[in-house]
């Protein structure tokens, strides 16, 4: 697993284009006699094996680990750092394949541990360009039908080790908004004589904490955050631009709370464009939905999470605000997913999506054995 964890990480793909990475996977699973079909979802891979333990077995289930990574340079100098220029694996992805296929050898080897059906599901463009999405399209589900879905990803502030099953909310959702404040634009001397287009961006951005903190129940979460501003020419300081662009983030944890946030932005952008006396166009985009762990599957998971973990394993898990399409999968059948302990890092910056960060390779055997001892009890 090691080795293949470091071949994924010097040689990283971005959504869509992992088709190295791709024939890796299915190369080793043919290897191991699982039946393959790769190709899903542009790049995406599933591999399926059925267990030999009593007969009847009729139950399936689906792992996934997700495979692309990030536009963004190395910095780590490990040996097997990225050979392709401004492309790294920095969330662990390499990791993550390399412990389902660390599994999967194993079930393979095994297959009188377990009855029933196991899917292998390696998915392109977790990062924010909908592989999850382009799966469900494909067909996922209806090609390789199951009870239950289950993913996993490293979380480094969690003992080596450790599994935690968060018993609901896992993960927040992750949309993007844009408001656009079109005035008139004129001479910075004389702003009588137009409409201040950044005067509502202003109110604007100083309105957006008003819904979190007045509106939202102080028992859940969200998050409006502004993550980019453009108007205006730095050369030409004594203009009133006739058009300010803002777009930024926002993140909940139920789809009451998503639809308020979406309802409210649009509201206060059109209101403060009213007070100003000029023109509003914001829009929300939703990409990705909460993903929220459903109880039952849960419950399997924390319990695999005992057989494999032992003390290590944690029945509960704060819900982080980072967005995850896994919660696609979720939206279609029912399922969990867990965090993976790998310690804390090395590196002072070794977080997620940081030039430094890297997997630690000590943790992989932790993620395989979860991974078997959650067929063994799914499919038992």
């Amino acid at each position: 697993m090691t080795a293949w964890r470091r071949d994924f990480h010097a040689h990283p793909e971005l959504g869509f284009e992992e088709t190295r990475t791709a024939g890796i996977v299915a190369d080793l699973l043919k290897q191991w006699g699982i039946a393959v079909e790769d190709g899903i979802g542009v790049t995406g891979v599933v591999g399926t094996l059925t267990g030999t333990r009593g007969a009847g077995g009729n139950r399936a289930v689906a792992l996934r680990a997700d495979m692309d990574a990030l536009a963004m340079p190395e910095a780590t100098g490990a040996a097997y750092a990225s050979t392709v220029p401004g492309k790294m694996h920095a969330c662990g992805h390499d990791g993550h394949t390399a412990m389902l296929l660390g599994a999967a050898r194993w079930l393979s080897e095994n297959r009188d541990r377990f009855g029933g059906t196991v899917h292998f599901v390696f998915q392109p463009a977790e990062e924010s360009l909908g592989g999850a999405a382009r799966m469900v399209k494909d067909g996922l589900f209806d090609r390789f039908p199951v009870d239950a879905v289950y993913g996993m990803h490293n979380l480094m502030n969690l003992p080596l080790g450790t599994i935690a099953v968060p018993k609901g909310a896992v993960l927040a959702s992750s949309d993007t908004w844009e408001v656009t404040f079109h005035g008139a634009g004129v001479h910075g001397a004389r702003p009588h004589l137009g409409t201040d287009a950044p005067l509502a961006a202003a109110q604007f951005i100083a309105a957006l904490p008003m819904i979190v903190a007045r509106e939202i129940d102080p028992l859940q979460a969200a998050v409006l955050s502004v993550g980019h501003m453009a108007a205006g020419a730095r050369n030409a300081p004594n203009v009133i631009p006739s058009e300010v662009f803002l777009c930024g983030t926002a993140r909940a944890f139920n789809e009451a709370v998503r639809s308020h946030l979406e309802a409210r932005l649009v509201e206060v952008a059109h209101s403060v464009a009213t007070t100003c006396r000029v023109r509003a166009e914001p829009r929300y985009i939703r990409r990705i939905s909460p993903t929220v762990n459903h109880p039952a599957q849960a419950a399997v998971a924390f319990g695999a999470a005992q057989a494999s973990a032992g003390a290590l394993a944690m029945d509960d898990h704060p819900p982080l605000t980072p967005g995850e399409d896994f919660s696609e999968f979720l939206a279609e059948r029912p399922g969990a997913y867990v965090w993976l302990g790998t310690g804390a890092p090395a590196h002072p910056e070794g977080v997620h999506h940081n030039p430094h960060f890297d997997f630690n390779d000590e943790a992989l055997t932790h993620g395989a054995a979860f991974w078997c001892s959650l067929v063994e009890q799914e499919l038992a």
